[in-house]
């Protein structure tokens, strides 16, 4: 199996298995994981989130999963506003979720497609996708070929992280990628176990800067610190037990799974024309906006 079929198994039997996960906690307010959205796209509250999106008459989710960020999208856009979501894997799940909501429309389509047929955007939101494709850069630009005069492109992905972390998830991915989705959810189960022993032990610890290993100095939460720079071992008290399996599971079973530089995506938009107005770089990833 190549790793673009895998990649392709691996998204469809999550989205098959998880069609809700983590949606309602998308929507709701003040919730960590609607925060991580906002914040990381440059804006403080959920007031300026929405005042980004009252401006857009055409919204393009590119890789829209099961639909929860293009949820969160509608929710805050005006009413008016036409919103349009496209997923390879889950489109189906996607349009499950919304049925009934005005306004909205799915496709199954993959980001290097001729995507013509759906018209030009002023918003186009791409994240937590491009690095699961066989061409990163490729499908970027197929997206901004969609973006209307003075149009936005919205993008996140995946960051290099420190070493350890590198290795230890590359190890994992490794040994779950060929397995069934049963079989590796039972390795991911006892990852998310972990995640949520460490975190159970509510302990900060002040570690020094390591240049080596790529640790910042600072005070951690002992969950996090592992998390940031060892292993991703995902625990979020607020969703179920099986949920937060399921992220891990996203995290190493694809294969596509590429992890990038700020000053290489930074490249992605000067090469497209696009004048970047919002850049951020977490433990996790890249976030940059950029406008035509």
């Amino acid at each position: 199996m190549n790793d673009s079929h895998q990649t392709f198994t691996s998204f469809h039997d999550k989205w098959a298995n998880n069609k809700e996960l983590a949606f309602a906690e998308t929507l709701r307010a003040g919730s960590d994981i609607q925060d991580w959205i906002i914040n990381r796209n440059g804006f403080a509250t959920i007031d300026a989130f929405q005042d980004w999106l009252s401006s857009p008459s055409r919204i393009l989710d590119a890789g829209c999963g099961n639909g929860r960020v293009t949820a969160l999208l509608r929710q805050f856009a005006k009413p008016s506003a036409q919103i349009v979501g496209f997923d390879l894997t889950s489109a189906q799940v996607a349009k499950e979720n919304l049925s009934g909501a005005e306004n909205v429309s799915f496709f199954q389509k993959n980001l290097l497609d001729d995507l013509s047929d759906l018209g030009t955007f002023d918003l186009i939101y791409c994240q937590e996708v491009l690095h699961h494709t066989t061409d990163p850069f490729g499908s970027f630009m197929n997206l901004c070929k969609l973006l209307d005069d003075n149009g936005e492109i919205a993008i996140y992905v995946y960051k290099k992280k420190a070493p350890v972390r590198e290795y230890a998830d590359d190890y994992v991915r490794e040994m779950v990628s060929s397995l069934p989705y049963d079989e590796a959810m039972a390795v991911t189960d006892q990852i998310t176990e972990l995640g949520k022993a460490l975190s159970a032990l509510d302990t900060d610890v002040e570690v020094p800067d390591v240049e080596i290993l790529g640790i910042e100095g600072g005070n951690y939460d002992v969950q996090r610190f592992i998390y940031h720079f060892f292993l991703k071992c995902f625990w979020n008290p607020d969703l179920t037990f099986e949920a937060n399996s399921a992220i891990n599971y996203d995290w190493y079973h694809p294969q596509l799974c590429s992890r990038h530089t700020l000053a290489e995506i930074e490249g992605w938009y000067q090469q497209a024309g696009l004048e970047i107005i919002h850049r951020n770089v977490d433990h996790y990833g890249i976030t940059i906006r950029g406008k035509k």
